[in-house]
C-alpha cells in the first residue's frame, strides 16, 4: 500500500478538546506518514493558533473555514438541520465524496457523523444498513469486531452483509485469504440466541462466501481472539465495546494502587520496570482508537471523543490504512457475491429495523 498522494479530511472542531487534539494528533501521524496531507475543516480563528504550534503538519495542511460546529449532545436530526452542508464535519465527509479527500476523520457526535455520512455518500449496492467495525486488541493479535453501534436491531440479511463488509476488512488489513467470521451469541449451540442470529448464521453457512464461517462464538471468545471477525448487532457491539473498555481502566487502576500499597511492591516495580510498560503499553485504549463505518460509497473514520492527541493519531494511521488499500472497491467486490444467492422465503421475508434517534446519539 502507497500514502503517497493521499489526502485525509479532518473535522477539526470535532470531540471533547477540539483543534488541540485534532491538529496535535496530524502532527505526530505526519511524522509516520510523511507524503499524506490533510485538510482541516473548523473555525479559522480557533484552528490557525493551534496549527502555527506545529510546523510539521502546517506545511502539510490547508485549513478550510466554516464556523458551525457540531456539539457532542447535539441529536442527529438536530446536527442535520444545523450542520448541513455548513458544519466541520459535513464538510469533512463531503471532501471525500467530491474527491478532494480519500477519507474523512471526526472525533465528533456518533450519531450526528453516521446521518451525515449516510445522507452524503449512500449506502453501497447490496448494502441496506452501514455498520461501524473496529480493531480489538486479542490474546492472539487483533480482530475486527462490528457492528459498533451504527445499526440497532439488524435483520439476518443485514447481519450476513456485515458479515461480508468484515471479512474484506479483515483480508485487508490483516493480510488473510480466507479469514474466520463468528457471529456473538450466548452460546455455541445451533439452537440458541435470537432468531435473526439464527437466520444469520445458516444463511452464512449456504452462502459459499471467501470466509471460514466459524458458527457462533460467546463474549469470551472475543478477547481470546477465537475468530478474526466478530459480527454482531450495533446494541450489544457497543456494550461489549465500552465493557471492555472499562475493564481496561479498571485494571490499570488497580495496578497502580497494587504498586503503591507498600514498600516491597514500589521495590518490585523498579525491578518489573520493563514488563510493566510492556503490559500498559498493550492495555493502552489509545491504540485500538479509529473504527471504520462500511458499507458507504466512501472512507468515514470514527475517533473516540475523549481521546488525546495521541490517539487521534491512531485513528489517523486507520484512516490511511484503509484509504491506501481501497478498501470501498474491495467490499463493493465482495458484496457483488450475494447477487446471486437467494435466502430462504422465511428469511427473505425478515422485517427490517430502522435504528432509533436515541440508539444513534
Amino acid at each position: 500500500m502507497t500514502t503517497s498522494g493521499l489526502t485525509i479530511a479532518l473535522d477539526g472542531m470535532g470531540g471533547d478538546h477540539g483543534p488541540e487534539t485534532t491538529i496535535g494528533g496530524a502532527e505526530i501521524a505526519s511524522i509516520r506518514h510523511p507524503a499524506v496531507r490533510f485538510l482541516i475543516f473548523g473555525d479559522e480563528a480557533v484552528m490557525r493558533p493551534v496549527l502555527d504550534k506545529y510546523p510539521r503538519v502546517a506545511a502539510v495542511s490547508e485549513i478550510v473555514h466554516t464556523p458551525v460546529a457540531i456539539a457532542m449532545d447535539d441529536k442527529p436530526s438536530q446536527a442535520l438541520r444545523r450542520g448541513r452542508k455548513t458544519s466541520s464535519m459535513w464538510l469533512a465527509i463531503d471532501a471525500v465524496k467530491t474527491g478532494r479527500a480519500q477519507a474523512a476523520l471526526s472525533a465528533g457526535n456518533t450519531g450526528a457523523l453516521m446521518a451525515m455520512a449516510k445522507v452524503i455518500l449512500k449506502t453501497m449496492p447490496n448494502v441496506e444498513r452501514p455498520a461501524l467495525a473496529a480493531l480489538w486488541p486479542t490474546a492472539r493479535g487483533e480482530s475486527v469486531v462490528l457492528d459498533l453501534g451504527a445499526t440497532i436491531g439488524p435483520d439476518a440479511i443485514q447481519l450476513v452483509q456485515f458479515a461480508v463488509m468484515g471479512e474484506a476488512f479483515a483480508r485487508i488489513i490483516f493480510g488473510l485469504e480466507r479469514p474466520s467470521v463468528g457471529l456473538l451469541n450466548i452460546g455455541e449451540e445451533e439452537v440458541k440466541g435470537t432468531e435473526q442470529v439464527k437466520e444469520a448464521a445458516q444463511m452464512l453457512r449456504e452462502a459459499g462466501l471467501p470466509m471460514q464461517f466459524h458458527g457462533f462464538v460467546e463474549g469470551d471468545d472475543i478477547s481470546k481472539g477465537t475468530v478474526d471477525v466478530v459480527v454482531t448487532d450495533g446494541y450489544t457491539g457497543n456494550i461489549a465495546l465500552k465493557t471492555a473498555e472499562g475493564t481496561v481502566r479498571l485494571i490499570i487502576e488497580f495496578l497502580r494502587e497494587a504498586l503503591r500499597s507498600s514498600l516491597m511492591s514500589r521495590i518490585g516495580y523498579i525491578f518489573a520496570q520493563g514488563a510493566f510498560k510492556a503490559l500498559s503499553k498493550k492495555l493502552d485504549p489509545r491504540a485500538s482508537n479509529g473504527a471504520v463505518f462500511l458499507g458507504l460509497n466512501g472512507l468515514v473514520v470514527k475517533s473516540h471523543g475523549g481521546t488525546d492527541a495521541e490517539g487521534f493519531a491512531y485513528a489517523i494511521d486507520v484512516a490511511i490504512d484503509v484509504a491506501a488499500a481501497d478498501l470501498v472497491q474491495k467490499i463493493v467486490a465482495d458484496m457483488a457475491l450475494l447477487d446471486g444467492f437467494k435466502p430462504s422465503a422465511a428469511q427473505a421475508s425478515h422485517s427490517t429495523t430502522e435504528p432509533s434517534e436515541a440508539a444513534l446519539s
